[in-house]
């Protein structure tokens, strides 16, 4: 008699609380970035850590890790991003599988900073999900050169360079 042997991933299985069973589910975290410039925007903090609350309550396979979000600056393009580095290091510590962020816009400050963090996030396994461009960066194929195209730039593989498409290079590559 064959004995059958299930193997678990320690990382992504958690005891399920009915039956003891083991699951997939996905380590997730949230980060929003909010301005601080009226009350409304302070209640959209509020508003968001709701929205996400609920977002990740309704999946059972997802368990919330932690609400990432730093407050904006607004007419100062100053961001205190404790946070956002908070959740890097999260990430880079194997704390998270998933982070879930409204838009590309939202996440970092220009496109090389966000190009670089998926990146560095996609090498450690972690999927960033970008809700309005409906783009999940771990079942996207190849070096991202389509996500760079949406962005705004080309990427040469030839040179591994990125152009952006009105002529400007860009500085960083």
């Amino acid at each position: 008699m064959a004995l059958e042997v299930e193997v678990i991933k320690a990382s992504r299985k958690i005891a399920d609380r009915n039956g003891g069973k083991s699951s997939d589910v996905l380590r997730v975290a949230p980060y929003a970035r909010v301005s601080t410039d009226s009350e409304e925007q302070l209640n959209s903090y509020k508003s968001q850590v709701a929205y996400y609350t609920d977002l990740v309550s309704k999946r059972s396979d997802w368990v919330l890790v932690d609400m990432y979000a730093d407050e904006a600056i607004t007419g100062t393009q100053v961001t205190k991003r404790v946070d956002f580095q908070r959740m890097i290091n999260d990430c880079m510590d194997g704390k998270i599988d998933m982070v879930i962020t409204k838009s590309i816009s939202r996440f970092a400050r220009n496109t090389l900073d966000t190009l670089k963090y998926v990146r560095m996030l996609k090498d450690k396994g972690v999927a960033v999900f970008f809700e309005d461009e409906n783009i999940n960066t771990l079942t996207m194929d190849g070096e991202l050169v389509g996500f760079q195209s949406c962005l705004g730039y080309d990427y040469d593989p030839s040179t591994k360079k990125n152009h952006h498409r009105h002529g400007r290079r860009s500085r960083a590559t």
